[in-house]
């Protein structure tokens, strides 16, 4: 009777055992996937497609380059109380898990970068990528475009027309940057086991990666 007591605990003890290594083994990876997202850095790139009511202000760097129809458009929009602006901002990702250093080179799918907007620190609107996105482990900076609109008058309506269009300008114009700009953003990831996102939220900004 005691034989077979035994002979039915091995089995028991060897699928425990399995398990736990199983277990041991997922958490090992899912440590593995956060500490790869966490050694993800991000920077903001150029701004690219501003157009503000409708007209592409890219090929412009004052007021004054505006024909008269453009310039008519965008003061009749203000007036009615609606600047509406489109924007993508490339965001650059880089992956450092390159496989120097001992770590294994990995390719890092970003499934989502939730971010909110802000202009001169003024927190806006909020955008996403529009699909997930690879970022190679190869030392290169991968681009992220990053859509977003808003209605500047919703945030600025406190500042003048000349002033509005010149901000506009400083950013999607012809000698436009996006250092005005910051991103406060949360990264997501996929893995074999679901999504992870990162710790906290971060904050993109052209400078440096972060």
């Amino acid at each position: 009777m005691a034989s077979h007591k035994k002979l039915f605990v091995l089995p028991l003890l060897i699928i425990f055992l399995l398990v736990c290594f199983q277990s041991c083994a997922t958490l090992q990876q899912l440590g593995d996937a956060l500490m790869n997202l966490k050694r993800l850095q991000f920077k903001l790139g150029g701004v690219n497609h501003f157009s503000l009511a409708g007209i592409r202000i890219g090929p412009y760097s004052s007021l004054s380059d505006f024909s008269p129809g453009d310039g008519f458009k965008l003061l009749n929009a203000f007036r009615n109380n609606s600047l509406p602006a489109e924007i993508v901002l490339e965001v650059l990702a880089l992956n450092p898990n390159d496989g120097t250093g001992g770590s294994p080179q990995t390719v890092t799918t970003l499934s989502s970068l939730e971010s909110r907007l802000l202009i001169d620190g003024e927190p806006t609107v909020t955008g996403n990528i529009d699909q997930p996105l690879q970022i190679p482990g190869t030392g290169q900076a991968a681009s992220i475009p990053i859509r977003m609109t808003l209605d500047l008058l919703n945030f600025f309506g406190n500042k003048g027309y000349e002033d509005i269009i010149g901000l506009a300008l400083a950013i999607g114009g012809k000698q436009g940057s996006s250092s005005r700009l910051s991103l406060d953003a949360l990264p997501r990831v996929s893995t074999p086991y679901g999504e992870i996102e990162y710790p906290g939220r971060i904050t993109i900004v052209d400078k440096e990666f972060r």
